[in-house]
């Protein structure tokens, strides 16, 4: 046979076979670009969600040190996700309705989009640290417990440095969007979260420097709440009418979101000694919970741009693209769920950590993630309804009740998993 004509016949075999074999193209047709830069961004999530969680782990002396930390860390961590994730999505809207634009006015729509988050993350850090420091209290049983102050120095600096960072990678992500043309809200929330787990855990150590430190503990727990009082009454009377609603908007929703973050923390907090057990699942919980929060974050802001593109209309079952999305949620979650545990398991085990096994291990953080994912799609659709029918921007308000929601969810199904599997 001539060579030209059986390489011809080979090539157009090859062809018919990529016709025929598309796992995701078949599925999802348009859609799988999407869920191809959603799960290279929570692939990078993930990654340094094993890396918060290795420096999580080798907390536990800390934690022992100041009781009542661990119920707070992670509010502390999904506040950087709560706040700059819906900055993100906010950012994401405006670049695709054409309403962004560089410009570093004072009045224009990037400045009082990152003097907002600012704000709100400034004075939800206090508002958390006066909560945290009731729900240790009621927690500990006549244990002691660190101080208000000593909560407020550890929320108020380590936030203060955690939230200066993200702001700059949140920009960083709008820029390199619009420069390679990717989908701000297929990237933001993962990698937002991603940023804000890997640099919360470190500033929060910092801050740990400062407290139990008699009169300089005392002194910068009354400059970070007089810092809030004074923003919130400046912006009061401020005539920045952007700024003032976001703030207005999230700061309720973002307090509400914590609470429930703290939540968590008392569920991990009353399951030590399970978690103990085997000290590799304290590897798994920063980048477990941060994953369950950042799928819902993506499925939440793309829902929230469609929405106000006039895509999809606010119905009680999902149709045409909010179906579209919900497929890719489910595509990219236990592939990423599976993947955590591998890379968790084989890092935490390096690090000396006590494991039951990959097998094990593989099985609860995919039972979890499935059951969580479920929950995911239920929280962000619904929450997006509500927060339309109400009359409010769901930028501002969904991915802090969604990422807020799945704290609490995800706890539970990790410590459910572990159950369902004979684990500890």
């Amino acid at each position: 046979m001539n060579p030209l004509a059986a390489g011809m016949r080979r090539v157009r075999r090859l062809r018919r076979f990529r016709g025929r074999w598309r796992p995701l193209g078949g599925f999802l047709g348009p859609a799988v670009h999407d869920a191809k830069q959603s799960l290279g961004a929570l692939t990078v999530s993930v990654s340094a969600g094993v890396v918060t969680g290795l420096m999580f782990a080798a907390m536990t002396g800390t934690l022992e040190t100041f009781p009542g930390l661990l119920l707070f860390i992670p509010a502390a961590i999904a506040l950087r996700g709560n706040v700059f994730g819906p900055l993100g999505g906010r950012l994401s809207t405006a670049l695709q309705t054409g309403t962004f634009s560089w410009s570093w006015r004072l009045d224009s729509l990037l400045v009082q989009n990152l003097i907002g988050a600012m704000a709100v993350s400034l004075v939800t850090s206090v508002g958390l640290a006066v909560i945290a420091q009731v729900m240790a209290g009621w927690l500990g049983g006549g244990r002691e417990v660190i101080g208000i102050a000593d909560f407020i120095v550890i929320s108020g600096l380590g936030g203060l440095l955690a939230s200066t960072a993200v702001l700059g990678i949140t920009l960083g992500l709008a820029f390199w969007s619009v420069r390679f043309g990717w989908d701000l809200d297929n990237v933001t929330a993962p990698l937002v979260s991603a940023s804000g787990d890997f640099l919360t855990i470190p500033s929060l150590l910092f801050a740990t420097l400062f407290i139990r430190r008699g009169m300089v503990t005392l002194g910068l727990a009354l400059v970070f709440v007089v810092l809030s009082v004074m923003s919130l009454g400046v912006l009061y009377r401020s005539k920045l009418l952007l700024t003032r609603r976001i703030v207005g908007e999230t700061l309720p929703v973002l307090l509400a979101a914590g609470t429930l973050s703290l939540v968590a923390g008392v569920i991990l907090e009353q399951s030590a000694d399970r978690l103990l057990a085997f000290s590799v699942f304290l590897v798994v919980i920063p980048g477990y919970l941060s994953t369950a929060g950042a799928l819902g974050g993506i499925l939440s802001s793309r829902l929230a741009t469609k929405v106000h593109l006039g895509l999809i209309e606010p119905r009680l079952l999902p149709t045409g693209r909010a179906r579209e999305d919900i497929r890719v949620t489910f595509v990219v979650a236990l592939p990423i769920f599976a993947l955590l545990s591998v890379l968790a398991g084989t890092f935490g085990v390096l690090a000396g950590h006590t494991s039951p096994g990959l097998p094990q291990l593989v099985a609860v953080a995919s039972t979890g993630g499935l059951v969580v994912t479920v929950f995911v799609t239920i929280i962000a659709y619904y929450a997006t309804l509500a927060v339309v029918r109400f009359g409010l921007d769901p930028d501002n308000h969904g991915i802090p009740v969604v990422a807020a929601s799945l704290d609490v969810v995800g706890a539970f199904t990790l410590v459910g998993a572990m159950a369902l599997w004979s684990v500890a």
